[in-house]
């Protein structure tokens, strides 16, 4: 008699993932990619600027980072992908989705939360300069355990009103809503805690014109560059390992059921 052998069903086990997307070559994920790397978090980049498609929603992603870039949050005009980037970001806060804006992208995470974004008052924030960071951080997922100052890359003219129901998380002399967390999961932070020796010296390279701007101009960005980065090192590592971790974990959980919050309608110009 034969014998016969059942097979065992084989269970595919599936990555995390994650959309970042990029708006200008110089403002990519930097240590944003190399936290999501390090997590075993694989990267789907959409390069605005060299004609990538959007997806239409979040739905095969477990985290989304929306990055930087000179454009509004509030036009259209010259970013023709803004109405379909706010409908992702929307879809990621409706799902629980882990979310991160980096400046441009923390503006668009503001509007999409039902917020305002318009040009400072007090003109351009740019340079290495101090953000306070508020009580609320003490029991924040990323921002928990971090001294009560840090000196981070500040590069924007515009800033928003904090969205309804967000957290403020940190502040600036210059503008006061610096880092805010919506829900539990998603956040938006004004200033670039990503950056590398190698980021400044491509923001210093491309947008020449803010550079100069600054006491010192681009020369006095580059020599105290080191120093800011040697001093941030430790915990922007900490803040972005814990936001890539939750993007790694939340692949197991899957999505979440979506919540019942409105969340800014953005099919409409």
């Amino acid at each position: 008699m034969r014998a016969t052998f059942s097979r065992a069903p084989i269970s595919v086990v599936r990555m995390a993932n994650c959309l970042v997307v990029q708006h200008v070559a110089p403002e990519s994920a930097w240590a944003i990619g190399d936290s999501l790397t390090r997590s075993g978090v694989d990267i789907d980049t959409r390069r605005i600027f060299a004609g990538d498609i959007l997806p239409v929603d979040t739905s095969e992603y477990d985290g989304l980072v929306v990055m930087g870039g000179p454009m509004s949050a509030t036009s259209d005009e010259g970013f023709p992908t803004r109405l379909a980037e706010l409908a992702l970001i929307a879809d990621g806060l409706a799902s629980g989705l882990p979310t991160l804006g980096v400046c441009l992208g923390a503006q668009l995470v503001a509007v999409a939360a039902g917020s305002d974004v318009h040009v400072g008052d007090k003109g351009p924030e740019i340079g290495w300069a101090p953000v306070d960071l508020s009580p609320a951080c003490r029991s924040d997922m990323l921002f928990g355990g971090l001294p009560h100052k840090l000196t981070v890359l500040h590069w924007h003219g515009d800033t928003f009103d904090l969205p309804p129901d967000a957290q403020l998380l940190m502040s600036s002399d210059v503008y006061p809503n610096q880092a805010f967390r919506i829900g539990e999961t998603a956040w938006g932070v004004q200033f670039h805690l990503e950056v590398t020796r190698e980021a400044v010296a491509g923001f210093i390279d491309t947008f020449v014109d803010d550079a100069a701007s600054v006491p010192g101009g681009a020369e006095g960005l580059r020599n105290g560059t080191p120093a800011a980065l040697a001093a941030l090192h430790s915990p922007r590592d900490l803040v972005l390992d814990r936001f890539a971790h939750l993007v790694a974990a939340h692949v197991h959980a899957g999505r979440r059921v979506r919540s019942r919050r409105h969340f800014a309608n953005i099919s409409e110009p």
